[in-house]
């Protein structure tokens, strides 16, 4: 064949296989056996090969994957994407219906809908239980696909997305617009992958929705390719070269038209019975699909009623997901602890039993307020019943009352902060003149204090931090994060945490969460030096530590925190003082510090948690056994350093014997000055303190 034939050939076997997957993937039929569509896709890949120049943009060979790419890129979506708020029963759906026409009667002068407010009509579909995609095509082309993100920035999964057999790379008609739907992965997929896992010793995938996730931020596309995933496809954000559709059906039809895998099982309805009757027939029937479903999505019909209602701050209020029952499973309140939020206000958390529920392990609920806890009756010890829709935070619903034993605890919200020791004041929260405003009214406490949280939050920020426990991922915002929903309120709480607590939060997927916490867990080996640092302690910093480590090491063999537990508490200001280097602040806040019993009970959770300390046979490491060359000496360094990091010199002074000091004293043995030196320079000279530079420093160490 001469290369126009090629070019003929290679045109014809891309139409006639795109047309074969989209009979299969989309239409569900099979025109033809797997043998034959095999042979059309070798001869084409051949062709490829041989012809590379003539490769169409939207050969369906770009659907096997490509090179694995070095990381995501970050996108901006061109229109913002958001979230439907929740529904969970008949009377909130009809109370949301009630307010739906209330706002048309008063923008539209009851002109709703079709026929004003009493008709307005609503397109119900069953809601995907999966991962939300944004597709951008340009001239029929499909150029970019990405995950929602918060709905301003997602991440460019375009190549992962390739892959997929249902989502065109070229479509029907020559349109440019952004269109989004939901990507899934088959039960039936889902359990040849988790038999490939657990044969490779790897974790199972809790339910499909991670598993699409997990597959769709995969760097390498073959990956992805190799999962067979799938895609419906239910909204358009924008579109260019047609006619808007006028209705939520009218766009349905369209996104088929276009050759988008829309679902079939959408309806009409003209009231809120038909939506309530569309429900509880896909509650009955949920089970029997191939994909996960977890509830129903409800869309005002009318585009133009649509845009009349608009977006509050994060969802739209046209539409709302009418979730099912969520799933419930019994566990053990095994304590109640009370978490500070940025507003002062004080929220119980009831740490479980760690079960399983809606496909993750949870061991966290929140309580919500006091009176939440004297509605449930709640106590220490009790059976209680939780519940979890998809990817909310699971709450307590009921007590199990006829299980108790009479060894229960009552819980008593705190007088005074947990945290930082001030007052806590109860309020009415919501009703008229609350601070909730007008609604429901609860009653809340709040700690007066307003440098509460901010405090609490930079001490976690520094335990976690590199000359801490360094866990990596664990930054400023994830730690806030974590704190505003309750999962982390002092140390000790990071290393209970699981990725079942992680998931349900907004910045969590599966992979994500999982990363986390692997690295809580390699965290939970520290040595002393950097354990005593991370716990920050007023007037305890880097180099005090290290010379509390090496004193310490000497003197009491200290090699896990049940050590620290029974020692520390009984060393008296003046023996940490007597510590060289330690002054009498330091040794005043030090010995303060560990007799606390809040700060000791949070060193024994540390220590069931499975936190160690590791020492080794010469104890810290970097320390030499026996005199080095700058034995007894103490040091300062001031200015930038040329041939060090200051990480390296501190280390080199140590390890000869030295130590290392933040100030300038006339107990200074002399202070290693670099470039552009500071004060410390200044009062050396004042108090007539040696100073030396690099080379000097070079020449001693040698």
């Amino acid at each position: 064949m001469d290369k126009q034939e090629v070019k003929n050939r290679i045109e014809k076997l891309s139409k006639e296989i795109n047309k074969l997957r989209y009979v299969y993937h989309v239409l569900d039929k099979a025109d033809v056996t797997d043998e034959i569509y095999s042979s059309l896709m070798d001869e084409l890949r051949c062709l490829e090969e041989q012809f590379p120049d003539l490769k169409l943009v939207d050969s369906p060979t770009q659907k096997i994957g490509g090179q694995p790419l070095p990381k995501f890129q970050k996108v901006k979506h061109q229109v913002r994407q958001w979230s439907f708020d929740d529904l969970f029963s008949f009377d909130g759906l009809r109370k949301w219906h009630e307010k739906i026409q209330r706002m048309v009667e008063k923008s539209e002068g009851g002109q709703g809908g079709k026929g004003g407010v009493g008709e307005l009509e609503y397109v119900t579909e069953i809601k995907i239980d999966g991962l939300k995609i944004i597709l951008t095509y340009e001239n029929g082309i499909f150029v970019r696909g990405a995950t929602r993100g918060d709905g301003v920035i997602g991440e460019d999964v375009t190549e992962n997305l390739k892959t997929i057999y249902s989502i065109p790379l070229k479509l029907k008609q020559n349109v440019s617009g952004v269109f989004v739907g939901e990507c899934w992965l088959s039960k039936r997929e889902l359990q040849r992958i988790n038999k490939q896992r657990e044969k490779k010793g790897e974790t199972p995938f809790a339910n499909s929705r991670n598993a699409a996730a997990g597959s769709i931020r995969q760097l390498d596309p073959k990956i992805a390719a190799a999962r067979h995933l799938d895609s419906f496809i239910y909204d358009i954000d924008f579109l260019q070269g047609l006619d808007f559709p006028q209705t939520q059906m009218e766009e349905l039809q369209l996104l088929k038209d276009l050759g988008f895998n829309v679902n079939k099982e959408s309806r009409l309805c003209k009231n809120i019975s038909e939506i309530e009757e569309y429900y509880q027939d896909w509650i009955n029937k949920k089970d029997s699909q191939n994909y996960g479903i977890d509830g129903v999505a409800i869309k005002i019909n009318s585009r133009k009623t649509q845009e009349t209602l608009g977006h509050t701050g994060k969802s739209p209020r046209w539409g709302v997901a009418y979730k099912f029952p969520a799933e419930k499973t019994t566990t053990i309140v095994e304590d109640i602890s009370v978490q500070v939020g940025r507003t002062g206000a004080l929220t119980p958390v009831a740490h479980l039993r760690p079960v399983s529920v809606a496909g993750s392990v949870v061991s966290r609920a929140t309580l919500h307020n006091a009176d939440e806890i004297e509605r449930l009756d709640i106590r220490i010890g009790d059976t209680v019943v939780i519940r979890k829709a998809g990817d909310v935070i699971p709450e307590i619903v009921e007590t199990i009352q006829g299980l108790r034993t009479g060894k229960e605890r009552v819980f008593h919200m705190p007088k005074i902060c947990p945290i930082c020791g001030g007052r806590v004041e109860k309020e009415i929260v919501g009703g008229k003149g609350g601070r909730g405003g007008i609604g429901k009214t609860s009653a809340a406490h709040y700690c007066l204090n307003q440098n509460c949280y901010a405090v609490e939050m930079e001490k976690i920020i520094h335990f976690v931090s590199k000359k801490g426990f360094n866990i990596d991922g664990l930054g400023e915002s994830i730690v806030e994060h974590l704190m505003e929903e309750g999962l982390v309120s002092d140390f000790s709480d990071i290393f209970e945490l699981t990725a079942g607590d992680l998931k349900p939060l907004e910045r969590f997927a599966e992979k994500s969460a999982q990363n986390l916490i692997s690295a809580i867990e390699a965290s939970k080996k520290i040595t002393l030096e950097k354990f005593i640092f991370a716990l920050g302690i007023r007037h305890a910093g880097e180099e005090t530590a290290i010379l509390i480590a090496q004193a310490i090491r000497m003197e009491l063999k200290i090699k896990n925190i049940k050590d620290v537990i029974a020692f520390f508490p009984k060393i008296t200001v003046e023996d940490w003082r007597n510590i060289k280097g330690i002054g009498e602040k330091s040794a005043e806040s030090i010995a303060t510090w560990f007799s606390s019993e809040k700060n000791l009970e949070i060193l024994e959770r540390m220590k069931m948690a499975g936190v160690e300390i590791l020492l080794g046979e010469k104890g810290v490491k970097g320390v030499k056994e026996g005199k080095g060359k700058l034995e007894g000496l103490t040091v300062v360094l001031t200015g930038e350093l040329a041939g060090f990091t200051r990480d390296v010199v501190k280390d080199i002074i140590r390890k000869e014997g030295g130590s290392v000091s933040s100030s300038v004293s006339k107990n200074t043995s002399f202070v290693l000055a670099g470039e552009n030196p500071g004060s410390k320079f200044q009062k050396a000279k004042l108090l007539g303190v040696k100073i030396i530079g690099e080379k000097e420093f070079g020449e001693m160490i040698k």
